[in-house]
């Protein structure tokens, strides 16, 4: 590990709020690996910011009516306080439009230009003559050349991720009055990306820069060097680093030409996480330059997919050209996250709001959290749906971890006045990690560790889903030690074995209040509270804990005394989702409305799979012998399904659909090697493929009637 990190998150424009999709693209991840680098006792500093210039701005501004300040200063504010209502800690959320960082974007600009890193050249740009303008990237539209989108901007198609020039576009229009523009020349500075090409290329690829090892390439996600290749393939090209606007960082005024000329975003807004860090480091009395200026200095940067060329290569071309900078060695871009079958759009309402949600959904700030880390696109496109956010909340947050929690802290009150237990160290009982074998205290304590070891590994790696995983892997043993071993049972006939279950389980729950800390930091405060354990405070906890557990020292010692338990998390009942699929389902009913568009939305395609991978399913026709509704679930039917060869129960999420009676007779195909699942106490042995519609209607995918059954679908 590096002597010090500094990581930088997305700066986000501040012409709108946060959505569910930026915060699992690029903000929670961040957090995570930064909150889990003080756990380790690491100098680090943790920067972003609102990204307040470019044509973005100007162009809400000019939608409201308004100015670009009255947009930036809205919504930075808003920006601002949501990042903090959901938990997301920086040491500093600077703003693009300060004075500190006007002065370092110009500086960086004057030094390329006096190194001679620009090419000065006239082009023809489109200019909007009705309103007597130049028109930046995104104030033009047309058709993209790559995906036929016709809504693409002039820098970026948002619908297949293509970055354009607005040169491109079939069809340009200007956003500004809805004309056609036409092309005029004008001068701008362009950065020779041509001549940066082949030290990039190695660097990518090989992590080398001169000979000396930057960075370890394989730690790089596919698709992060894949997107760098193609660009790299294509060969680079000069890239203007100005624009013709009236809202941004000014070219410095004694440079011939600069009159009306602003920095293009791209150079000035990577350039903030730089001012940001210097803002930092003043108002902390630090110096800010190790951090961007050392080698034993880890740069890491935190972003969408859309915006890795920029990271990865125009913003390291610029950072060397300047010169004295460490290069990233590492940028985890994260693809993007769909909400219900459709791509998340601000444009279009289609989105789960943060502030929003942190409103309606009080106290409930970690299970947001925890249902984007669980749906995190660290490798490819996922989705969020409010059926599954209720789903994980009651199963996992409720019924493993706050279920364990307060069973060990009630049992703690009721046998032990509210007192961690002492006990016989000798003491065996059932361990709760792999079988029941009996285990003594260090045994456990061991395996928590190994446990908590592999977690710090995935982090580092930023596989942030799985590492939650293993931290919910310590609950589930928690929950299984006391299932094992039921000391509710046997604190009559063998209370010293109790003694020293529940003082494990105390452990355990211990444990849990520090390995929670990254990802669920308000339950892990919470945790903290019940246990009258003090508040972390980023000064190496998880360090100490883990070189606690290799002394055999557990966290808890005999007598000391807890709190009053509370619950962690509340089951989520179907009214409160049923209300958020109805805002959207108002939003699509709206924009149907304004568009006149009745083109049906259909699901994404899933990531490709090979042929032999299709060639494992057994894919069978059937008939439903047998129906009827399972108890206590408003979705389950219990089917008997007649194979032809033998019979089969499958559970089936179709009672929403269809009544028992319905489905009697009915001609089905079945997954039918799919491995077994007990839901509701009854194993369901397959699946009954359907078909779904844009309304969420399911119906049977059948063979022609009459068809015999187990026969084999390919």
């Amino acid at each position: 590990m590096k002597k010090r990190y500094l990581v930088t998150a997305a700066l986000p424009y501040a012409n709108g709020p946060l959505h569910i999709g930026h915060l699992a693209g690029a903000y929670l991840p961040a957090d995570i690996y930064v909150r889990y680098l003080r756990l380790m006792g690491k100098d680090v500093v943790f920067v972003c910011g609102s990204d307040e210039h470019g044509a973005a701005i100007t162009v809400k501004a000019r939608k409201e009516n308004t100015t670009p300040r009255a947009i930036v200063d809205r919504y930075h504010e808003i920006l601002k306080s949501t990042f903090e209502k959901i938990g997301i800690n920086f040491d500093i959320y600077h703003r693009t439009s300060e004075p500190i960082h006007h002065e370092t974007s110009q500086n960086f600009f004057r030094k390329l230009y006096d190194s001679q890193e620009f090419i000065e050249e006239t082009t023809e740009q489109y200019y909007d003559e009705s309103v007597g303008q130049f028109l930046a990237d995104r104030y033009i539209t047309g058709i993209c050349p790559v995906c036929a989108n016709p809504d693409a901007y002039g820098d970026q198609c948002e619908k297949c991720g293509s970055t354009l020039n607005p040169t491109d576009l079939k069809e340009p229009k200007s956003m500004l009055s809805g004309s056609v523009p036409v092309k005029r020349p004008t001068t701008h500075w362009f950065l020779r990306l041509d001549q940066h090409e082949a030290w990039l290329r190695e660097w990518i690829n090989t992590g080398k820069l001169n000979g000396i090892q930057l960075h370890d390439p394989a730690k790089w996600k596919n698709h992060v060097v894949g997107q760098c290749n193609s660009w790299l393939d294509q060969g680079l090209q000069p890239r203007a680093m100005t624009r013709d606007l009236d809202w941004g960082v000014d070219v410095p005024s004694e440079i011939p030409g600069s009159e009306g000329k602003k920095l293009y975003v791209w150079l000035d807004a990577p350039i903030g996480y730089i001012s940001a860090t210097r803002q930092w480091a003043i108002d902390q009395g630090k110096d800010w330059e190790p951090y961007w200026k050392d080698e034993d200095t880890a740069l890491i940067h935190f972003i969408g997919k859309d915006n890795i060329v920029f990271h990865c290569l125009i913003f390291p071309a610029i950072l060397k050209a300047h010169g004295g900078y460490v290069l990233p060695v590492n940028v985890p871009a994260n693809q993007f996250l769909n909400l219900e079958g459709r791509k998340l759009s601000t444009s279009k309402n289609w989105a789960v709001w943060v502030h929003e949600y942190c409103e309606e959904f009080q106290g409930q700030e970690d299970v947001l959290r925890y249902n984007m880390i669980r749906k995190m696109p660290e490798q490819s496109d996922s989705e969020f749906t409010w059926k599954g956010f209720q789903e994980t909340n009651n199963n996992e947050l409720v019924n493993n971890l706050a279920n364990f929690v307060n069973r060990v802290m009630v049992l703690t009150h009721k046998y032990y006045e509210g007192k961690v237990p002492e006990f016989n160290a000798a003491q065996t009982f059932k361990s709760g990690w792999t079988n029941e074998k009996p285990v003594i205290q260090a045994d456990e304590l061991k395996s928590m560790k190994e446990k908590l070891e592999e977690m710090s590994a995935k982090i580092e790696s930023f596989n942030l889903r799985e590492a939650l995983m293993h931290v919910m892997e310590i609950s589930s043993a928690g929950n299984a030690l006391l299932q094992f071993n039921e000391p509710w049972k046997t604190i009559k006939t063998d209370p010293e074995q109790v003694k020293a279950v529940m003082n494990m389980a105390l452990q355990v729950v211990a444990t849990l209040s520090i390995a929670l800390y990254p990802f669920l930091p308000f339950s892990s405060g919470r945790l903290r509270k019940m246990l009258l354990l003090p508040a972390i405070e980023d000064q190496g906890e998880l360090d100490h804990l883990l070189k606690s557990l290799s002394a055999n020292e557990p966290i808890l010692a005999a007598g000391h005394e807890i709190g009053e338990a509370s619950h962690l998390f509340s089951r989520i009942p179907d009214e409160v989702i049923d209300q958020q699929i109805a805002k959207l389902q108002a939003t699509d009913v709206a924009n149907k409305q304004d568009s006149g568009d009745k083109q049906i939305n259909y699901q994404p395609m899933k990531e490709t799979i090979q042929f032999d991978d299709f060639m494992k399913m057994d894919i069978r026709t059937g008939t439903i012998l047998e129906a009827e509704k399972v108890e206590k679930s408003k979705k389950l039917l219990k089917l008997k399904v007649d194979l032809g060869f033998e019979q089969r129960t499958i559970l089936s999420g179709i009672a929403e659909f269809f009544q028992p009676e319905e489905v009697i007779g009915k001609e089905v195909v079945v997954l039918a090697n799919l491995a077994p699942r007990v839901m509701m106490g009854t194993e369901s042995q397959g699946m009954i493929l359907m078909a779904e519609d844009p309304d969420g209607k399911l119906c049977f995918v059948s063979p022609d009637k009459g068809w015999p059954g187990g026969m084999g679908v390919r």
